[in-house]
């Protein structure tokens, strides 16, 4: 293993001592993420009604939507500071990417965990800004089953975001690091983390669907 380099460490320690509170607990924020996650496509599911054929295009059409304001809420606000949204880019550019960087990807324990999840708070921004009004705007010009579609399927993404990030910064050991087609999502991403290429390159942190489209995709050479 790749010793962590000496401004990392402080910073890690800084963070722990300044961010995560002793009562943390990095299994129940991810917790959190399932129940909000599972529950919200469970209760979408239980109010759909005979979808038509037509009605399920809302599927597909919602994973590349949701494709889209992944790269532009990364590439913008994350990484580039807007007025209103500092938190995001302050926990993002200025906590994420010290915290991992390209040489220092793995988290050392659970407690960890607060560096990698959406903390509840940006949980309800992202939906409350990008799916709630979304939604009723599809209910009110379409009908309620596209719009629990829609829904149901913008939760199941950020649930899959929120794995697959985790993955990558887990250790090489860890099952998810084995899942197939992982590493090379983790070889994406890893990439976005060299301090000279993440605020241009690398921003899809699921699938590069929009870095390939906008031409901001970067493969890096495989890692030793």
């Amino acid at each position: 293993m790749t010793a962590i380099p000496a401004s990392v460490s402080r910073f890690r320690e800084q963070y722990r001592a300044e961010e995560i509170g002793p009562r943390y607990r990095g299994l129940a924020h991810f917790a959190f993420t399932l129940t909000f996650s599972l529950g919200g496509i469970a209760i979408c599911a239980w109010l759909i009604e005979n979808p038509t054929p037509l009605e399920w295009l809302a599927v597909p059409l919602t994973f590349l939507y949701a494709n889209f304001v992944e790269y532009f809420g990364h590439r913008i606000p994350m990484h580039r500071p807007v007025r209103g949204l500092g938190l995001v880019y302050r926990r993002h550019a200025g906590q994420h990417h010290r915290f991992f960087t390209d040489v220092a990807m793995p988290l050392e324990s659970t407690r960890d965990l607060k560096a990698v999840l959406f903390p509840p708070l940006l949980v309800t921004f992202f939906f409350g800004a990008f799916a709630a009004p979304v939604g009723a705007l599809v209910a009110f010009f379409t009908t309620a089953n596209t719009a629990y579609l829609f829904v149901a399927t913008a939760l199941g993404y950020f649930l899959n975001y929120e794995i697959l990030h985790l993955a990558y910064h887990v250790p090489e050991s860890h099952g998810l690091a084995r899942v197939p087609g992982i590493r090379q999502l983790r070889r994406l991403h890893w990439t976005h983390h060299d301090q000279g290429l993440m605020a241009s390159r690398n921003f899809n942190i699921t699938y590069p669907i929009c870095d390939w489209l906008f031409r901001t995709l970067h493969v890096a050479s495989p890692r030793s």
